[in-house]
């Protein structure tokens, strides 16, 4: 895409090792104006982006990636203040895995940052388009991070919410997370050229493809060191995080054991790894 509808970003005044320095909220379009991503539920950013309007420029649509509370929370009141309807996948416990809903009564609830009361007006199905006057986004369904999770493509450009950051990797944390569609869809992504990402935190992607190619690499080398952590015999997720990630903070532990729940739940369903007794944080795994 060599042009397109006018294009400006916000950043929501919500920093944290979580967001970087910031949730992006993006404004597409010149009359009608679709909004993605309103961020958190903050005054002064509800200002800012009904502020960021021109004279003869209306907030037409809502777009959420996903129902996290740094994207979707301020999606209500923004819908009101505008009477724009709000479009997303669905809610915060839409697009589970059938895996991850058997596993989830047994896993520890570490829904933290989840939405629960967010309920869009209109949900968009994979491959749904909507457009406005000077645009029109696709949705593309991209299960990982969350299972309800969306890209917004325009053309050749992609607002890539959480699945795809320049900044960082991306959180999955079972059974809100789930690696095994991580993966599908970071591979499903490859199948296109993009000419640019615009993600949910941190600046612009200028070489999708490489950044794909880096990050499915990543998530493979976690993969081969959890296997080669079990060559030596069964070992209990505590041990096996302690060995991996031997240069991480104490602190920051917790949340590296959930990601390799997640890498040893995904080798599991690929009969790779055995649970004993069963699939459970707590449970001592070996090689299959």
């Amino acid at each position: 895409m060599t042009s397109g509808p006018p294009l400006r970003s916000l950043r929501a005044p919500n920093p944290s090792p979580l967001t970087g320095t910031g949730t992006n909220t993006w404004l597409v379009g010149g009359s009608d104006v679709a909004v993605i991503d309103p961020g958190p539920d903050l005054p002064s950013h509800l200002d800012a982006i009904l502020s960021a309007l021109a004279p003869g420029q209306r907030i037409s649509h809502i777009f959420v990636t996903h129902a996290h509370l740094d994207h979707s929370a301020l999606a209500p009141r923004l819908s009101a203040a505008t009477r724009a309807p709000v479009f997303a996948f669905g809610t915060a416990m839409d697009g589970r895995s059938p895996l991850m809903t058997r596993l989830a009564p047994t896993l520890p609830d570490h829904g933290e940052g989840l939405d629960l009361t967010f309920s869009p007006d209109h949900h968009l199905a994979d491959g749904t388009t909507i457009a406005g006057p000077d645009w029109d986004l696709t949705a593309h369904h991209t299960p990982g991070h969350l299972g309800g999770h969306l890209c917004l493509a325009i053309d050749d450009t992609l607002f890539s919410g959480d699945h795809v950051m320049g900044w960082s990797t991306s959180i999955v944390s079972p059974p809100d997370g789930d690696m095994g569609a991580y993966m599908a869809s970071l591979h499903r992504l490859t199948e296109r050229h993009w000419r640019r990402f615009l993600p949910g935190h941190g600046d612009p992607v200028e070489d999708p493809g490489q950044r794909l190619h880096d990050l499915i690499t990543h998530r493979r080398a976690r993969e081969a060191q959890i296997l080669q952590g079990l060559a030596d015999g069964p070992a209990l997720i505590p041990a096996l995080t302690a060995r991996i990630y031997h240069q991480t903070p104490r602190h920051l532990l917790p949340a590296a054991e959930r990601n390799v729940l997640a890498h040893l739940i995904d080798l599991a369903s690929r009969n790779l790894v055995s649970a004993t007794p069963a699939l459970h944080p707590d449970a001592a795994f070996s090689l299959a």
